[in-house]
């Protein structure tokens, strides 16, 4: 197969607190709508707090063998941060992360340790990369 010039997803709003999967390799549509995502390569992650509160925000990769994304779990965590209001943080990797069946892309927002609530924060969430098309 070969790589597909197109849009992993449209950008993912997420209001805190929560934990949400965005990405499952070998179920989620591309937002170009021309397949699913098969091997996927993970280039980076822009994350945007559109509230008007400190928040944290977290990125995660769980394995296919992990089928609860409700809870963010430390051991898979790639990047956790506090997002001031308006504030934007860009995750980027030197070379791409392969994601292949049923790896997941977990994002996560939660109060931070200190001055804020996460409650009704807004973090919008845009993937960067490419994708095998099935």
């Amino acid at each position: 197969m070969g790589l597909k010039r197109t849009k992993l997803l449209g950008i993912q709003a997420v209001t805190g607190i929560n934990t949400v999967g965005i990405l499952t390799v070998g179920t989620t549509p591309t937002a170009g709508g021309v397949g699913i995502a098969s091997t996927t390569y993970l280039r980076g992650v822009v994350m945007h707090n559109t509230g008007l509160n400190t928040c944290t925000s977290s990125l995660y990769v769980y394995p296919s063998d992990v089928s609860d994304v409700s809870v963010g779990q430390t051991a898979y965590r790639l990047a956790r941060v506090d997002l001031g209001a308006n504030e934007t943080f860009f995750f980027e990797m030197n070379y791409p992360l392969v994601l292949v069946d049923q790896e997941k892309i977990v994002v996560e927002v939660t109060a931070p340790q200190n001055d804020g609530v996460g409650i009704g924060s807004v973090v919008n969430y845009q993937i960067l990369g490419d994708t095998d098309i099935n």
